[in-house]
């Protein structure tokens, strides 16, 4: 059995430092069986745990993106029903008709497997996320509970649809909305936070090696401080990620260089126009300044 110390390794190997909180979540999660889901503020990583994970067992990932008015069809499976017409056309000119043709209409050759559906039908485990739960509605909710308790679909055409073989399945959400008592009961947890000092230079060294330690001291530092200033969106480690690539783009050793290339390259850490207005030259050169 996978223990804490190698998914640790192993999501270390594919470029993802976990915490030990999260390490010992993926294993009770890996151990049971059992989905885990992931919250905390957009841009701390949560996805990716999902790809590391898919990436280090060397499986599929399979991506369920939830939205508001996600439904069944969307998610789980529905009916090729061009070709279904086409059929009945075909069936009609020949003389066919009756309980056959329906038969034949609703098989597996005019179903159409959408993630969920197609994640239970893997002959090897995949790796389902199923990103931002929280965006889709209660209803669909409703439509996860069978998949993540039984982990089988019912298709009141064809029958249950049992797995072949169990997914990983990691859930997200940004806390968009409350979730359901029923869903959180069918899933471990891990709170997902912005990454401390050391474990957010971990990251940037594993994904970055090229970057200088002095530089990416300094990196850390500036957003570190970024993002205790009032901010409507406050960068995630993959904005953090950008800033470092494009100092490293723009040839700068020193945050304190140039303050020009300083702020332009502010466009990777600040996504909104109020954020850029409110951090000045003279507040990023307060912020290098403290970062040298």
């Amino acid at each position: 059995m996978t223990n804490v110390t190698e998914i640790e390794t192993g999501l270390s190997a594919q470029g993802y430092v976990a915490s030990p909180d999260l390490a010992m979540a993926l294993h009770l999660s890996l151990a049971l069986g059992r989905p885990l889901l992931l919250e905390g503020a957009a841009g701390v990583g949560k996805t990716e745990v999902a790809r590391a994970l898919a990436e280090w067992k060397g499986c599929e990932l399979i991506r369920l993106q939830c939205y508001d008015g996600l439904d069944a069809a969307q998610a789980i499976y529905e009916w090729n029903y061009p070709r279904q017409l086409l059929a009945i056309r075909a069936h009609a000119e020949s003389g066919e008709t009756g309980s056959a043709v329906e038969a034949r209409l609703f098989s597996e050759d005019y179903l159409l497997e959408r993630p969920l559906l197609r994640a239970i039908r893997q002959s090897v485990a995949p790796v389902l996320l199923i990103d931002e739960i929280d965006r889709a509605d209660e209803e669909f909710e409703a439509y996860l509970l069978e998949v993540l308790s039984d982990f089988q679909i019912s298709i009141p055409e064809l029958g249950t649809v049992k797995a072949v073989t169990r997914p990983m399945v990691v859930l997200t959400a940004n806390g968009t909305r409350d979730l359901s008592d029923a869903l959180r009961r069918r899933c471990l947890y891990a709170h997902v936070d912005y990454p401390d000092r050391q474990t957010e230079l971990r990251i940037l060294k594993a994904r970055c090696p090229e970057i200088a330690d002095t530089l990416a001291v300094q990196i850390i530092s500036f957003v570190q401080s970024l993002r205790k200033e009032e901010l409507e969106k406050k960068p995630g480690i993959a904005e953090m990620l950008d800033f470092a690539a494009a100092l490293a783009g723009l040839g700068v050793g020193d945050l304190s260089d140039d303050p020009a290339i300083l702020q332009a390259a502010l466009a990777t850490l600040l996504k909104t126009q109020a954020d850029r207005g409110n951090i000045t030259t003279e507040i990023a050169q307060r912020l290098a300044g403290k970062a040298a």
